[in-house]
């Protein structure tokens, strides 16, 4: 399954984050005292939700052989602790008005989806 570390310094809210081979930067905004540098953690989270959704829709398209020109995957979150909302708005070329239907129903069900939407417990512990 996949894996990551994110490390801090002190630089302010600058985090450097590796996910497998792969190296990120993620920051706060400076109304939060960031400096910007990347996407804040909740950016990542729907970054994450979109990637899924798009690659999943694809995948899904191209075993079906169907014309799919592109997917845009819109998505906003909203509201408080304990209220949190996230609206996912798909926007879909090349299909007919079934298969797109097709496809947002798919898109309930990708894995990010689920894991979202189920919620999943996380273990903490001292090195």
């Amino acid at each position: 399954m996949a894996h990551g570390t994110a490390r801090i310094g002190k630089d302010r809210y600058r985090t450097e984050i590796e996910v497998g081979r792969h190296k990120l930067i993620s920051d706060e905004p400076p109304a939060l005292g960031g400096g910007a540098v990347g996407p804040a953690p909740y950016d990542l989270l729907l970054a994450s939700l979109g990637a899924c959704t798009a690659i999943t829709l694809r995948m899904y398209a191209d075993r079906k052989d169907w014309p799919l020109i592109s997917v845009e995957v819109g998505l906003r979150l909203s509201g408080g602790p304990g209220a949190m909302h996230i609206d996912r708005t798909l926007t879909i070329a090349g299909l007919d008005d079934a298969q797109k239907a097709r496809l947002a129903d798919i898109a309930e069900r990708t894995p990010v989806t689920l894991t979202l939407k189920g919620g999943l417990p996380i273990t903490t512990t001292l090195a």
